[in-house]
């Protein structure tokens, strides 16, 4: 597993939404980005289309994958425990084979709807995880199922790193640290994404008191305000990063704070930025990091 550059400033696909892979990649080289952190599907469209594994490489031209995403409900037990594990090897191999150095995980359900639903006390309408669990379960389920993910994962000499969702059952903060020390794996580790922290009711002083070493990649992000319920990703995040209700030093800080020193990318799920010139959108998003990681 390849070194990261110290605090890299890498591009994330949800800027390039609606672009191609070659044009993302263009994007983030364009604007001066140091890696870029995409999706499987994105790089399985790619190759589909007919392009080769050395055709990627060659537009890559020597920038990295930091991550490809991404891994979901992970955790999937019981019945559910084969898809899971067919779903991740795929993913560890496709990431091994176009050199990226990580595959993000997410815990689940990946549908908030069907968490109100629960919630509500409405019939199932699809896939719950580990809702209806006591805690101490969720945890113990999920835990075991990174350990097998880091294992496996290993065979392809790659980082695993977690992402919590904020709706989902398991989603804090301190449910990740203790799922990463539970599961005990140097290759595991975890994402601090400032919207599912937020969502989730984690907050800057929440973050800092983490051990650095367990963080991969830090997603700088935003969100309108959270008045309550399971939040809605699509709704809440569809402002530009610093123009929402978060305050982005103070998260950015707190991650420093922990000593972390790895790479940073911006997210945006504003529908309108999404539409918009990529290649201004990527240059705008990269001053803003800059001035916040070097402040």
């Amino acid at each position: 597993m390849t070194l990261q550059a110290e605090y890299a400033l890498i591009f994330n696909t949800t800027a390039a939404k609606h672009a191609t892979l070659a044009k993302e990649i263009d994007v983030a080289r364009d604007a001066g980005f140091s890696g870029i952190e995409t999706t499987a599907a994105k790089v399985l469209s790619y190759l589909d289309a007919g392009h080769s594994v050395s055709d990627l490489k060659a537009t890559l031209d020597g920038l990295p994958i930091y991550g490809i995403g991404t891994v979901l409900n992970i955790e999937r037990h019981g019945d559910d425990a084969r898809s899971l594990i067919s779903d991740a090897r795929t993913i560890f191999e496709l990431a091994h084979r176009v050199g990226a150095r990580g595959v993000q995980v997410i815990t689940g359900p990946l549908d908030h709807v069907e968490v109100k639903r629960f919630r509500e006390g409405e019939p199932k309408a699809g896939y719950r995880g580990v809702l209806g669990y006591k805690d101490e379960e969720r945890i113990d389920i999920t835990a075991r199922n990174l350990k097998l993910l880091a294992e496996i994962a290993q065979e392809f000499e790659l980082i695993v790193y977690l992402e919590a969702l904020a709706w989902s059952p398991v989603n804090s903060l301190a449910h990740q640290v203790a799922l990463l020390r539970r599961a005990d794996q140097d290759n595991l580790k975890m994402v601090v994404d400032y919207w599912h922290c937020y969502a989730s009711g984690d907050r800057p002083e929440d973050v800092a008191r983490i051990d650095g070493n367990l963080i991969y990649g830090v997603h700088v992000c935003d969100s309108l305000p959270l008045t309550g319920g399971v939040p809605n990703e699509s709704v809440l995040r569809d402002i530009p990063t610093g123009e929402g209700v978060l305050d982005l030093k103070a998260w950015t800080d707190a991650v420093k704070a922990t000593g972390y020193t790895g790479w940073w990318c911006s997210e945006t799920f504003c529908r309108k930025l999404q539409h918009e010139n990529s290649y201004d959108v990527a240059s705008q998003m990269r001053a803003q990091l800059i001035s916040l990681v070097s402040s």
